[in-house]
């Protein structure tokens, strides 16, 4: 991995995007259905893209919003649509898009008061609190976001009536309907100008902030956060979050800094990340330098990615702690300080995140469900209260609320945020020294992610490996225990391979957009043992997806 000379520094003038080409190119780009990468593709976390790129331009939004009225016709959804979007500059026009289709398919939808950004986490728990109690007329939502993806990006995610990320087969119905609309140059559209639109009948304000901060208490402690007055700091790095942190500060009588006020498209108060992009990824060293370099004014202080649905923690004894380790943290203490959460309630975990969970889980004497990567599998369970916690590696996670009723299906950012600070709060130790006091009793495990060549063919036959393909009976001087190519929680597929020891274990999963696959490694045995697991793992995969 070659680091950018910029990597942690404030983005020079040169990196920061052109806003007006950007905004431009959205209304003007008409993306080609017969070429591959201009199509509607909805990944793990919806349809992402750029307008400079052909693969985010209006034609795109216009097409997917008709798709999903058209799922919502042919699968009986006729409550109100909440519609929600951060800060990205392709967010608001796309926004405006989105409401000119809706508004003239006769939807019901629900914008926020003022325009105010809207985070995801708002939006899910909108859908939630709305359809409590309904059988009928339920609510589902949009969010207009690429997360913490680069400036330029684009992106656009769908909810259904759970309130979590679509199912693949609701976003590959979506996603069908939408590359046939955009074959057919979008004929099959139906919109209203965007005044038209906002004078609807149909078109409704609601309060997303003051509804989402009210109901903060039913999900974190804020009495003891607020009794034990800690200097708290936070960097919404620019996004959909600004202002609730000012008013859960407000609200909630607490001394808590926001650092960072500013809502600027290009993120040019940004340092940039490993690899010379602005990226608010807020669990990145490089993203995180301004925040991290304020660790020792603050006891606990966090950020989140422009919609607010991933966190980041810093402190002064650890400074900006691996989201693995902050996942083992509120685990353990979660499932300790909450006794009205179900006694079966179980921890939920993607493959490729930390073993130390797995530790954790079962001295906790939890059920662990593991998963493959993309919260979308965590939103049934956090529905019915049957997970009691949902957790990616790529820090995005959420929790039941202190009753064990479901708070929210997507992932929400705030939550880990204010959760750190409950932690201080209650056992007056940070999330760090909580996370050596793991270590220290658990082991303290070490991780990578390495990339490898492998051509399209070779990708292909990695993401369908079954388990009797591999002939080897030793990683790294340890017995193979388990190689899945299926998720041991809900039995779906990987993508890829993973391999298990006693003290470590790697998964391999092929790169969507590259000519790449990417190994994920862990070892509890020290440096030194994963580079032999990584080097070992390289090896075992190159075998077996070799012609034969």
């Amino acid at each position: 991995m070659s680091i950018s000379p910029f990597a942690g520094k404030l983005a020079p003038a040169e990196l920061l995007v052109d806003l007006p080409r950007l905004v431009t190119a959205y209304y003007t780009g008409q993306p080609d259905a017969s070429v591959a990468t201009q199509r509607v593709s909805f990944g793990t976390s919806g349809h992402r893209g750029s307008s400079f790129e052909l693969s985010f331009n209006e034609w795109h939004v216009l097409a997917i919003s008709q798709a999903i009225c058209l799922y919502r016709q042919a699968h009986g959804i006729d409550g109100p649509l909440f519609l929600g979007a951060d800060t990205h500059a392709l967010s608001t026009p796309a926004a405006a898009s989105a409401l000119e289709v809706l508004a003239a398919n006769g939807v019901n939808v629900m914008i926020s008061e003022g325009d105010e950004y809207t985070p995801t986490p708002a939006v899910s728990h909108a859908i939630i609190c709305y359809n409590k109690g309904r059988t009928s007329g339920l609510a589902d939502g949009i969010v207009i976001t690429p997360s913490h993806n680069p400036p330029e990006s684009g992106g656009f995610k769908y909810n259904p009536t759970n309130g979590g990320p679509a199912d693949s087969h609701i976003t590959k119905w979506i996603e069908n309907k939408a590359n046939e609309l955009l074959a057919e140059k979008i004929v099959g559209v139906t919109r209203m100008t965007y005044e038209k639109a906002l004078r609807a009948d149909t078109t409704h304000r609601h309060d997303y902030v003051n509804t989402y901060v009210a109901d903060l208490k039913n999900v974190i402690d804020m009495d003891a956060i607020r009794g034990a007055n800690l200097r708290l700091g936070v960097d919404p790095l620019g996004g959909a979050g600004v202002r609730y942190w000012s008013a859960i500060g407000e609200h909630y009588g607490l001394n808590l800094d926001v650092v960072n006020k500013f809502v600027d498209p290009t993120f040019r108060f940004m340092s940039v990340d490993w690899d010379g992009k602005i990226r608010m990824d807020p669990s990145s060293n490089f993203a995180m330098q301004s925040l991290i370099g304020l660790k020792d004014r603050f006891q606990v202080a966090f950020a989140c990615d422009p919609d607010h649905d991933r966190h980041g923690i810093v402190t002064p004894t650890g400074g900006l702690l691996a989201p693995n380790n902050y996942l083992a943290v509120s685990i353990d203490y979660l499932f300790q300080n909450r006794p009205d959460w179900r006694a079966d309630a179980a921890v939920g975990k993607t493959v490729v995140s930390s073993g130390m969970i797995d530790r954790v889980t079962q001295r906790l004497g939890r059920r662990l469900y593991e998963v493959p990567v993309g919260f979308k599998f965590f939103a049934e369970g956090l529905y019915e209260g049957s997970l009691g916690f949902g957790g990616e590696e790529s820090a995005g996670a959420s929790f039941l609320r202190r009753d064990g009723s479901v708070w929210t299906t997507d992932k929400d950012g705030l939550i880990p945020a204010l959760l750190a600070a409950e932690i201080r709060a209650r056992k007056g130790r940070d999330p760090s020294e909580m996370y050596k006091a793991l270590t220290d009793e658990l082991g303290e495990p070490v991780s990578t992610r390495v990339e490898a060549k492998a051509n399209f063919e070779q990708k292909a036959l990695l993401s369908k490996l079954s388990p009797e393909q591999v002939t080897s009976t030793e990683l790294a001087g340890e017995k193979i225990e388990q190689i899945l190519s299926k998720a041991p929680g809900n039995d779906q597929a990987i993508g890829g391979l993973k391999v298990m020891t006693e003290n470590g274990w790697f998964a391999a999963r092929p790169s969507g957009t590259e000519d790449i696959y990417k190994i994920y490694a862990e070892s509890f045995k020290g440096e030194d043992h994963l580079k032999r697991l990584v080097a070992e793992a390289q090896v075992l995969v190159d075998a077996a997806i070799a012609p034969k």
